[in-house]
């Protein structure tokens, strides 16, 4: 039973550090909006870079960006391909919580990646006989909603909505506190992880108490927490509930250790599915210190979060070839550093 209790406590631990993260990309994604089109237009190597550059970037909305352009003609299929190797989704924030250090290491080296391997991605596509998509004229990115009549029974009842979303969520900010401060919630004493942790608590605090109407039930209610923070808080509380247990009944060490090669090979395929999430068990494992670094990698290539759903909805034929050519080349990169020890 205590071990479930600090299972819990770890996953909201977890949870609160990827709020407050997606809550600052987000906010920041806000305020540079517009100004990343102008960015990526130009030469082929500005493309691979910038994709690479947005892809990289902790989260979704890079990635998601990032085929925006790819369906508006902006970026071709390489720099999709590098922007999606150099993408970590969602379990990039659970990774800097973990192991911030190897994770900027990670991120930095998936960015490099991801250009080098746009260009070849570029140079190779067509002995295959590869494609680009063609342009579409839907826009996609999204626009602030109209927020109506300032006055009047509807413009009152979203003034109380929004007011009891903001009350609530400040309230849960300060029991969070309390609870970190007493050391029920995060490190029983006071280090640098229960400081980082009250600091990302204060950012969410102040936030959720400043933001306009339409950031907080647009952005934070709809897209941060119901599109992603309860899978994150799941995938993760699942993830080290499986660990656990295996390695509570089960010499885990041994048979990874054993079949290395196939747990590398799986670690590519679980990549493929196109979801936050199943990815958390390797991740997991990493820190456990069950499986290497080129393991981590190896998945890190090939899964791209939720960045490919979009994609998935306007070409499933574009969607599996990205997929093919990154888990070729996570299996080729990984595979390589697993033979050299790493």
């Amino acid at each position: 039973m205590s071990e479930l209790v600090h299972i819990l406590k770890h996953s909201v631990v977890i949870t609160i550090f990827v709020f407050g993260m997606m809550l600052i990309t987000d906010y920041l994604n806000v305020l540079s909006r517009g100004k990343m089109a102008s960015l990526i237009r130009g030469g082929r190597w500005r493309q691979y870079t910038t994709a690479s550059f947005l892809g990289a970037t902790p989260g979704c909305l890079g990635a998601f960006m990032n085929v925006s352009f790819y369906v508006h003609g902006l970026i071709g299929f390489g720099a999709i391909v590098g922007g999606m190797i150099a993408t970590s989704g969602d379990e990039a924030f659970v990774m800097l919580a973990l192991f911030p250090k190897t994770a900027l290491l990670l991120f930095l080296l998936l960015f490099a990646l991801g250009i080098v391997l746009a260009w070849l991605t570029d140079k190779v596509a067509p002995l295959f006989k590869v494609k680009p998509s063609e342009e579409c004229e839907v826009e996609l990115v999204h626009e602030s909603h109209v927020e109506g009549q300032l006055f009047g029974p509807q413009a009152w009842r979203r003034a109380l909505s929004s007011f009891g979303f903001r009350f609530t969520l400040f309230f849960l900010v300060i029991i969070l506190v309390l609870l970190a401060v007493l050391g029920l919630l995060g490190p029983p004493s006071w280090n640098v992880e229960r400081g980082f942790l009250l600091t990302i608590l204060l950012i969410i605090g102040v936030t959720t108490a400043t933001v306009s109407d339409h950031y907080l039930k647009e952005h934070i209610w709809r897209h941060i927490i119901k599109e992603h923070l309860w899978r994150v808080f799941l995938w993760t509380l699942f993830a080290l509930l499986v660990v656990q247990l295996v390695l509570h009944y089960w010499d885990l060490g041994s048979f990874v250790e054993a079949h290395m090669v196939w747990v590398l090979v799986l670690s590519a395929l679980v990549a493929v599915i196109p979801e936050s999430g199943p990815h958390l068990v390797f991740v997991m494992m990493f820190t456990q210190g069950l499986v290497p670094f080129s393991v981590l990698l190896t998945s890190s290539i090939v899964q791209d979060g939720h960045g490919m759903l979009p994609l998935l909805s306007y070409s499933v034929r574009d969607t599996v070839k990205i997929k093919l050519f990154n888990l070729v080349y996570g299996l080729l990169i990984g595979g390589a550093l697993y033979l050299i020890g790493l």
